[in-house]
């Protein structure tokens, strides 16, 4: 079946819900597992002008913060993992196109399918906000997994 599953994590019950399923998954057919979050790229919001009214962002302190948190994320989903019984390696990647990230990912460590949570957004929220899975779904040649929960 599958030898290599990515599972995308943003540190939400819903997305930790699909790394037990991706690790489960992993363990029934002797998969590896590999765990990405894609967090967040410094992207200033104002231009240089701007500085006299705003104080500066401190891009190496954001990146510091941000990447802090991923690692966390990543250490709770690796948590998650090893109850399942499953060894797996994580990835953190800074990026303001999360969708491409996971695929771009995938394709990198060579998986054969990703697992992913679907947060269930409807009307306006999902028109407005986007849906990464929903990306994924559209833009990747992998098998997609989408696993559902209630928030």
């Amino acid at each position: 079946m599958f030898k290599h599953i990515l599972a995308a994590t943003d540190g939400t019950e819903l997305s930790s819900g699909a790394v037990t399923m991706a690790a489960q998954l992993a363990h029934a057919t002797g998969a590896k597992l590999t765990l990405v979050h894609a967090r967040q790229q410094f992207i200033p919001l104002y231009p240089a002008w701007s500085a006299a009214y705003m104080p500066p962002l401190d891009q190496e302190e954001f990146d510091k913060a941000v990447k802090t948190a991923s690692e966390e994320i990543l250490a709770g989903a690796r948590r998650l993992a090893a109850g399942e019984r499953v060894d797996c390696s994580t990835v953190s990647i800074a990026s303001d196109i999360p969708w491409q990230a996971i695929i771009d990912c995938a394709a990198r460590e060579h998986c054969d399918a990703i697992v992913m949570a679907s947060h269930g957004r409807k009307g306006v929220e999902a028109l407005l906000l986007g849906s990464e899975t929903y990306k994924v779904l559209t833009h990747s040649k992998l098998p997609v997994v989408v696993t559902r929960g209630i928030e």
